[in-house]
């Protein structure tokens, strides 16, 4: 896609500094970084949501997002990681093409954890409901 700013990274017209590369997938640091090693992979080719991947594309990526998280943990020496998906504007995604967050996380960083929703908890029997035959 044109106007896309991972596409473009993808041909090589805005320089990035990638950790990864392979024919479908890259990954590079974060231009925002929410901690040190901050990664971001995606797919070459372009899909705007992780629900849109072929089942075998998103199989693929997973075990690269695997891959590369146990290193940068083991490489940085980060204490954990957070992965991240944001699927959809409303869920934060930014870039409308799929990517992974690798997110390292050291012992006293000041990244924010989540909360418990007490409405979401109350709602817990009616969403089984609709969930329970997936």
């Amino acid at each position: 896609m044109e106007n896309c700013i991972f596409c473009q990274i993808v041909k090589g017209d805005i320089p990035a500094k990638k950790i990864y590369e392979d024919d479908y997938y890259l990954a590079f640091l974060s231009l925002g970084p929410a901690s040190p090693g901050h990664t971001i992979v995606i797919p070459k080719k372009h899909t705007a949501t992780f629900i849109e991947l072929e089942p075998q594309e998103s199989a693929d990526l997973i075990k690269v997002v695997q891959r590369l998280a146990k290193e940068i943990k083991e490489r940085l020496k980060a204490d954990a990681f957070n992965l991240g998906l944001n699927n959809g504007e409303i869920a934060g995604q930014v870039i409308p093409h799929v990517h992974w967050h690798i997110i390292p996380r050291y012992k006293n960083d000041t990244l924010v954890h989540w909360g418990v929703d007490e409405q979401a908890k109350d709602q817990m029997d009616e969403v089984l409901a609709k969930l329970v035959s997936l």
